[in-house]
């Protein structure tokens, strides 16, 4: 795209450091990151946190995912 990560920041007019650590896997977006996002990309703010919900869930199963597999499930 032809942006770096602090131009990025700076257009956004957030720090350059929460840009670099959504990047590197160290930060959350939250949903103030989302909205801007949302707005410089001309998408919806609802992506950018569906792609932080996405992240989550597969860290977490990968994480857990087998041991609650193994748990008991609510009787029918």
């Amino acid at each position: 795209m032809d942006i770096s990560s602090a131009e990025l920041a700076r257009q956004l007019q957030v720090p350059a450091n929460r840009i670099n650590q959504i990047i590197n896997g160290r930060r959350s977006i939250t949903g103030d990151t989302a909205i801007r996002l949302g707005h410089w990309f001309g998408m919806s703010p609802e992506f950018w946190l569906n792609l932080q919900s996405t992240y989550e869930l597969r860290r977490a199963m990968e994480k857990t995912g087998a041991q609650i597999a193994k748990l008991p499930t609510r009787a029918a």
